[in-house]
């Protein structure tokens, strides 16, 4: 029997990686410690304020062991190695490498070939990549054929030379025939360097050479030679005209920022080669919403890293993120050169990280909107409520109530509908509270609900060809807790409604983790589907409550009597407004009360002092 408080006693003061395990022996969280004493010991107390993932983590464990190594780099290294091959539950987990293409020039071949892979090996061959799907690849390695008279067949070089008929490729000019003796391996080679320098972005140094042999081809008369030449280098410089100069450092980087969503996030890498955007990718992350950014790109780091066949010398990041010294030197290791990790304040790096930030944040919106298309958000998500809060079958119609207000002025509700999961926004009602004239949530709630549903049973005693609220719904959803639960189940007891009311409850940084009702309280941080389904009702419904509430506040500032005092227009008029809070107050305000006011000055305070007092 593994006794843990007994196991943390054992635990060393050296580096190493720890290993989580659950009551069936698997491994559900791989970490890396400087010291696996204090590291590990933290998830057992009882005094840590774990984020609700972690503390879902920590009720699974029923083992751990661990593996000592010598340095926080060894263990840095070992840890994605594990990572790598056990793919543990609890672990931010980047998409399998292998399943992203990548160009292969292998140069470690006599007579090099072009090709796509998803395996990358150390095999003295050069890979550039990753790229987002296949057909980039097969396009580049396409138009690549056009520009080079590469080989493309398997032929064994240069043993096979002579031994067959040359392909068509050799017929067509698409090939210089190495398989024929037509070139010789150094021209050969130096032609497949210039097609890495095109991978790497440097299409200015072909260009030079390329034009450099056109004028020898042209002084020698080889006008059909020097033609061919220079209409390589019209199309190689179309190419680079396409890519967009982002560092005029003309630098090698890879740029690399982040977007975070209530359930998912996404981050973006720009690869820059010589200063010109060469490709980038973006990754989505299922389920690690708005926690901690340093630990997702941390672990997305060393992961992405840890397949990559291309590291750049400077990478420009977001944020400082953990480990950052350690991550850097490692990099370094793998370069074999120095690696610099930057987090730039300021400048045309920081502009740079902005600009892929923004990338991050629309790819991350295109997600959401290919979930909702693709009917998953609504499917699931219904079918994911029926089964926590144990609905007898998924509900049809769901209403969701929220209440916004200005101080004690602009008191509003909103009610938002779902219908099969989806937004019937023609079925949302607004409300302006009429007999709660302080701020109170549950009052409000009380009245917004009981408005709600006396007009539906209103409608049906007396039909009218206006029925707005006779569609009556098989869920409740409110903006709060408890307290907004119990407000409006008293509500509609009293009323002899009988529909199921929850609460959509926030935890202390305000995300989404549960739905609670007047008997218990449901978590569904662990569900998906049902946190991001609810997440998207209550972000639905606080925003149609702040937009009727903001109206409200814009339709007070436009028009007062104030506009009828000289020198008062709208800056001034909102301000006074904001500080005083009503007319009435500005009205009994002094001099010095007024001049107070950020942009009224003594004549200006005179004027409305005077004028109320005329």
């Amino acid at each position: 029997m593994f006794d843990i408080q007994e196991e943390l006693k054992k635990l060393p003061d050296k580096p190493g990686v720890y290993l989580m395990k659950d009551q069936n022996g698997e491994i559900i969280y791989v970490g890396k410690a400087v010291v696996l004493k204090n590291r590990v010991r933290q998830y057992f107390q009882a005094s840590a304020n774990h984020s609700p993932k972690v503390a879902a983590m920590v009720e699974r464990i029923r083992e751990f062991e661990y593996i000592v190594t010598h340095s926080e780099l060894e263990a840095l290294i070992l840890e994605c190695n594990l990572i790598k091959k056990y793919k543990p539950k609890y672990n931010i987990l980047l998409k399998d490498d292998k399943s992203y293409p990548y160009i292969k020039v292998t140069m470690n071949e006599e007579y090099p070939r072009i090709l796509m892979t998803r395996r990358i090996e150390k095999d003295g061959a050069k890979y550039y990549g990753p790229y987002s799907n296949a057909t980039a690849v097969k396009e580049t390695i396409e138009l690549l054929r056009k520009l080079f008279p590469l080989k493309s067949c398997k032929k064994v070089l240069p043993r096979d030379i002579g031994k067959e008929r040359p392909c068509l490729n050799f017929y067509i000019y698409q090939c210089l025939g190495p398989c024929q003796g037509g070139v010789n391996r150094d021209e050969y080679r130096r032609l497949m360097k210039d097609i890495c320098l095109f991978l790497e972005g440097k299409q200015e140094e072909i260009i030079k050479k390329l034009e450099q042999q056109m004028r020898t081809a042209s002084e020698n008369m080889e006008f059909e030679k020097a033609a061919g030449l220079r209409d390589k280098i019209n199309s190689l410089r179309h190419i680079a005209e396409k890519q967009k100069v982002l560092s005029t450092a003309m630098e090698d980087q890879d740029v690399i920022a982040c977007a975070k969503g209530p359930t998912d996030s996404c981050i973006q890498v720009f690869f820059i080669r010589g200063g010109k955007l060469i490709g980038r990718e973006h990754f989505i992350f299922e389920g690690e919403g708005e926690g901690d950014g340093r630990e997702l790109m941390s672990s997305f780091i060393k992961q992405f890293y840890s397949a990559a066949a291309l590291i750049p010398p400077e990478i420009i990041l977001q944020e400082d993120i953990d480990e950052l010294d350690v991550i850097e030197r490692w990099l370094t290791e793998k370069r074999a050169s120095r690696v610099y990790i930057k987090v730039p304040r300021r400048g045309e790096k920081r502009q740079l990280i902005e600009m892929v930030s923004q990338n991050a944040l629309m790819a991350l919106q295109q997600f959401r909107d290919q979930i909702e298309r693709e009917g998953i958000l609504a499917g699931e998500g219904l079918q994911g409520i029926a089964s926590v809060l144990g609905l007898e079958a998924p509900p049809e119609r769901i209403e969701a109530y929220d209440i916004s207000n200005t101080g004690t002025s602009e008191m509003v509700a909103s009610m938002v509908v779902f219908e099969r999961g989806i937004p019937a926004k023609k079925e949302y009602r607004k409300f302006k509270m009429k007999s709660v004239n302080k701020q109170d949530d549950y009052a409000s709630m009380q009245e917004v609900i009981y408005r709600r549903f006396n007009r539906a049973q209103k409608e049906k005693r007396e039909p009218s060809g206006e029925a707005k609220f006779s569609k009556l719904p098989d869920l409740i959803l409110v903006d709060g807790g408890l307290g907004h639960v119990n407000a409006a189940s008293s509500v509609l007891k009293e009323m002899g409604v009988d529909i199921p009311v929850f609460g959509m409850v926030k935890d202390d940084r305000h995300h989404t983790r549960g739905l609670v009702s007047q008997r218990e309280e449901v978590d569904i941080t662990k569900n998906l589907p049902v946190l991001r389904f609810v997440t998207a009702v209550q972000n639905e419904a606080h925003r149609f409550a702040i937009q009727y509430n903001r109206k409200l506040r814009e339709g007070r500032y436009s028009r007062s009597v104030l506009d009828d005092i000289e020198g008062i227009g709208p800056v001034r008029k909102k301000a006074l407004i904001k500080h005083f809070g009503s007319i009435h107050r500005i009205k009994e305000a002094e001099m010095e009360d007024l001049m107070k006011v950020e942009g009224i000055t003594k004549q200006i305070a005179g004027k409305i002092y005077d004028y109320f007092r005329e």
